[in-house]
């Protein structure tokens, strides 16, 4: 009878063990060895954030209100929203000033980084639109700092769900950071007859600051995800969608290029920008945009653009501009008969959250890291690292024009493949060892209920349902999708793959995270790292991490027309690109970021660890002056923090 009962029960037995033998096959396949040896070489302390006064007893929600059409998928609409940016808003030298917004309130928060010392302290405030319209069908999305009207005093873009972004624009008499110090002007006009908001309803999740058409100029670009409709208005019309497939869907909100034209400083600032249409091959321009990078492949100062998209194909956009006309055209990488079609750059089928510039194999060329969704027995696609293949420069720019992307996606054999439900990345030395490591923020909607088996269901649905928000599996507060899943952090180990050393550093909260910003806001050659969360506080961690080596940090500025030679008015050298050697005939690319990324923007500093390298280190360094002629020069610089100012030529002047 036993013996019966247990041939019965074998099936069973068989397929349990058959289950826990693949999870741990997985478990083994995501995981890279060696954590617990390199970690004790990290660490973080998180410090408060100061807050405006009376910011505690502001009404804090954990849901957004939605149009009706979305309600049962309200959670999924209110997956998105925090962000966070590192720079130097005071002018002081350091960038050791924090902006995010925090969905919690819908509002923008600007305070100083917990590390800023008295002098750059300053009275946390509310970044406040009025008088520009705004109204409870708009939510704030991203904080974008940079010099807008080029008048040598930082500005702060601020994106938005349902309207246009709005420019707070330094003004000229302020004495110290606040509320007061800024103009406020929408990025495009609009006409407001009657107080109230009659623009695009635009829905920004990405937004990218560059001299695109190589006039010395910061243009802008705009990643949309709705498409215009009415999603956060609760008396809206029936007129939201979602995306028309889950691989390769064309509805969404798109992307938008707006050129530099003209500025004004004083107290009553202002700049103009101009709709370049055209500028993105219509097919490339429609996707459901989560993030945008910029970097100049082939060496002629045009930054090309990647556009990571979900539910859809990501796009590198290969720079032809000429000053005053922007232009690009897709470039796609080439398959081979091993090559898996979602491993062809432009081809994919992935969720595209996230994406970064950084020099990966330390050989001087920009390699890049994008985010999907990786979760074990979830949905497991898989982050992409796209190596890059060229042999030099030239080499990029004749396949780059000839429409091929010379890229090949090494995200497994590196240790970066899986990680959860990604968003933001960013590369960064944080022990200026020489190597990068990899920040990814993670998790999805947290709540009590393990709702991935409807979305797995919702994954085998029929495309053409799709975009119909009643066909989609409920979202509600306390359902949970990859909502427990921490920031990532990845460090290199002796194998030469990256291990995830979340837990072992202490970086572990289990809150869904979304942009990551850094910066040496101590002046001390330390990256800093700040990191949104969403539906919860922002969080700050002071990098002390022990052993650090040698470092070279550039601050790069150009000066301001017609300013005062007492002045220092400096204005960011915006696509400069710097390429450091070494003694040991090693390099590495870098470049001056003006806010590439989903959630996160980084500070200005071009940032180099040099490891043991205690010797002066060659510096190829290339810029655009303000009037866009293109310059490139070599130098010796020692290790440290310099200030270099370009015109036709380098000077470096003493650090702030």
């Amino acid at each position: 009878m036993l013996g019966q009962r247990a041939r019965s029960l074998s099936p069973g037995i068989v397929a349990i063990l058959l289950a826990a033998s693949l999870f741990f096959i997985i478990d083994s396949r995501v995981s890279v060895a060696g954590a617990e040896q390199v970690a004790p070489r990290y660490r973080f302390t998180e410090q408060s954030i100061a807050y405006p006064d009376g910011y505690d007893r502001l009404p804090k929600k954990t849901i957004r209100d939605v149009n009706p059409s979305y309600f049962k998928i309200r959670s999924w609409v209110s997956s998105v929203g925090a962000s966070i940016a590192l720079n130097d808003l005071t002018g002081h030298g350091r960038a050791n000033s924090l902006c995010f917004v925090d969905v919690r309130t819908n509002q923008v928060v600007v305070t100083y980084a917990p590390t800023a010392p008295k002098e750059d302290q300053f009275p946390p405030f509310i970044l406040d639109p009025a008088p520009l319209p705004i109204d409870d069908t708009m939510a704030p999305m991203g904080c974008v700092p940079g010099d807008y009207n080029v008048d040598g005093r930082m500005d702060i873009m601020v994106t938005y769900w349902g309207r246009v972004p709005i420019l707070f624009l330094q003004k000229a008499g302020s004495t110290t950071l606040s509320n007061g110090s800024y103009q406020r002007q929408e990025l495009l006009p609009q006409s407001s007859p009657d107080g109230r908001y009659h623009g695009p309803k635009w829905h920004t999740n990405a937004a990218l600051v560059s001299d695109l058409d190589g006039d010395g100029k910061p243009d802008v670009v705009i990643g949309n995800y709705f498409p215009e409709s009415d999603v956060l208005d609760t008396r809206g019309q029936d007129n939201v969608e979602m995306n028309d497939t889950l691989s390769s869907a064309t509805n969404g909100g798109g992307d938008h290029v707006l050129r530099w034209h003209s500025a004004t400083s004083g107290d009553n600032p202002s700049v103009r920008f101009v709709p370049e249409r055209g500028a993105i091959p219509f097919a490339k321009s429609t996707g459901w945009t989560l993030a945008i990078a910029a970097a100049d492949l082939t060496g002629r100062g045009l930054p090309d653009l990647y556009i990571a998209n979900d539910f859809g194909h990501d796009h590198l956009l290969h720079n032809l501009s000429t000053p005053g006309r922007i232009s690009f055209t897709a470039a796609v990488g080439e398959r081979t008969p091993t090559t898996p079609k979602s491993f062809v750059l432009g081809d994919g089928s992935f969720k595209g959250m996230g994406i970064d510039f950084g020099d990966l194999d330390r050989n001087g060329s920009f390699d890049m890291m994008v985010s999907n969704i990786t979760t074990a027995w979830g949905l497991e696609e898989s982050n992409f690292v796209w190596i890059n293949k060229a042999r030099d420069e030239r080499d990029m720019l004749a396949k780059l024009g000839k429409g091929v992307a010379p890229f090949t996606q090494q995200a497994r054999p590196m240790g970066l493949a899986w990680s959860g439900w990604g968003w933001d990345v960013k590369f960064g030395d944080f022990r200026n060892s020489g190597d990068l490591e990899v920040v990814q923020t993670l998790g999805f909607v947290k709540g009590d209920i393990d709702r991935w088996p409807w979305l797995q269901e919702m994954a085998m649905m029929n495309d053409d349902l799709l975009s119909n928000p009643a066909m989609w599996p409920n979202m509600q507060p306390g359902d949970d999708v990859a909502g427990r899943q921490p920031l990532a952090f990845f460090a290199r180990t002796e194998s030469g793959e990256f291990a995830n050393i979340t837990e072992q550093i202490g970086l572990d909260a289990p809150i869904p995270t979304r942009g990551i910003a850094t910066a040496d806001t101590r002046g001390i050659g330390a990256l800093d790292l700040a990191v949104a969360r969403q539906w919860g506080p922002p969080a700050f961690y002071a990098n002390e991490s022990p052993g650090k080596g040698n470092f070279l940090n550039l601050r790069l500025h150009r000066p301001v027309p017609g300013a005062a030679p007492d002045q220092a008015a400096w204005t960011p050298a915006y696509g400069a690109t710097v390429t450091v050697t070494t003694p040991d005939g090693r390099k590495q690319i870098s470049q001056l970021d003006g806010g590439s990324g989903h959630g996160g923007k980084r500070s200005f500093e071009v940032h180099f660890g040099l490891g043991a390298s205690s010797g002066p280190v060659t510096v190829d360094l290339r810029w655009r002056d303000l009037n866009g002629q293109m310059h490139r020069t070599s130098q010796q610089l020692t290790a440290g923090t310099h200030t270099l100012v370009l015109t036709d030529r380098v000077e470096e002047v003493p650090n702030r």
